[in-house]
């Protein structure tokens, strides 16, 4: 077994689409997908970009404001998720700060419970 700390990756800056306060660490990639930690510090913010493959955003701690192509901007606690169709317009801030994960790629998100693991038998 091995414990990765998203906030102990080697992180780099980003400032395309306007973006500040954010930072990038990949520590996953498939054929199909890749996941990267991403970090926003207070007032930082993630500029409106067209989402590359599905995009799923995990947030792990701290706030953040999000808005998609509709424009309405949806308020996310730690263990809330947003999701993003590929090509959408889509921008994250966060008055706080925020640790999150995301995966983005050919991803099948369903509707809350429809794809639960029905475990061992």
């Amino acid at each position: 077994m091995r414990i990765l700390s998203l906030a102990d990756l080697p992180h780099r800056s980003i400032d395309a689409h306007g973006s500040r306060g954010f930072s990038v660490g990949a520590f996953g990639i498939s054929a199909d997908a890749h996941l990267v930690a991403v970090t926003l510090a207070p007032g930082g913010v993630i500029g409106p970009h067209p989402a590359n493959g599905r995009q799923l955003l995990v947030l792990l701690s701290g706030e953040a404001e999000v808005a998609g192509a509709e424009g309405s901007v949806r308020r996310l606690a730690a263990g809330d998720a947003a999701v993003w169709e590929p090509g959408e317009v889509h921008e994250t801030r966060s008055p706080t700060g925020m640790l999150a994960m995301i995966v983005e790629g050919d991803l099948d998100i369903g509707a809350p419970g429809e794809q639960v693991d029905p475990g061992d038998v």
